[in-house]
């Protein structure tokens, strides 16, 4: 079943949708959606590196306006949309004490977020919902997106018969890994 969902994932990032589809999921994930756009990506730019520098920059703006839709869920749709969400992450109820420290150190909350495994969605909308200056906010996403990205991609582009090689090889052990540090990076929302 995996090899199957690998091939198929290999086989729409050849597709004319496959860009579609990525900003679709880049957008959505970085609001609201819970699976990061790294998981289309990859396979995308193994299947055409010559393209991988315009699938990083298409994650990326999707990313980042997917951000501003995150900040705005904060900011005028916390008690409706925002709160649940950050229910769901274990963070609501530490929320008016966050709030404070938050605002004082927010760039650095939105550049870890942006760059790690930690979920950029927490973020985006907890800086709408304490108001950390939109500005700043944007300027943070761009960096941090734009960085995660570019690096996957230059590695993906540099290295990419390899890395591609190594995962058909080794498929179910790429696969556990990237479950253990996505289960990793919510336990650690939840929980810290």
């Amino acid at each position: 079943m995996l090899l199957k969902l690998y091939n198929w994932t290999i086989r729409l990032g050849q597709t004319r949708y496959a860009l579609w589809a990525l900003a679709f999921v880049a957008f959505i994930e970085s609001s609201i959606f819970p699976i990061p756009p790294d998981a289309l990506m990859i396979p995308m730019i193994i299947a055409a590196p010559r393209r991988a520098f315009l699938i990083a920059g298409v994650a990326t703006v999707a990313s980042v306006l997917g951000g501003g839709l995150g900040y705005y869920i904060g900011a005028t749709l916390y008690e409706s949309i925002g709160q649940p969400v950050l229910e769901f992450y274990g963070k609501s109820d530490k929320f008016e004490a966050l709030k404070i420290a938050y605002n004082e150190r927010g760039i650095w909350a939105v550049l870890i977020a942006g760059l790690t495994p930690f979920p950029y969605k927490v973020i985006t909308i907890l800086s709408g919902a304490t108001g950390l200056n939109f500005a700043v906010f944007m300027a943070a996403s761009v960096v941090a997106r734009a960085a995660r990205f570019f690096i996957i991609a230059t590695l993906l582009w540099k290295f990419g018969p390899a890395i591609k090689a190594f995962i058909e090889r080794r498929l179910g052990l790429v696969f556990i890994i990237a479950l253990v540090l996505l289960i990793g990076g919510f336990f650690l929302v939840r929980y810290l």
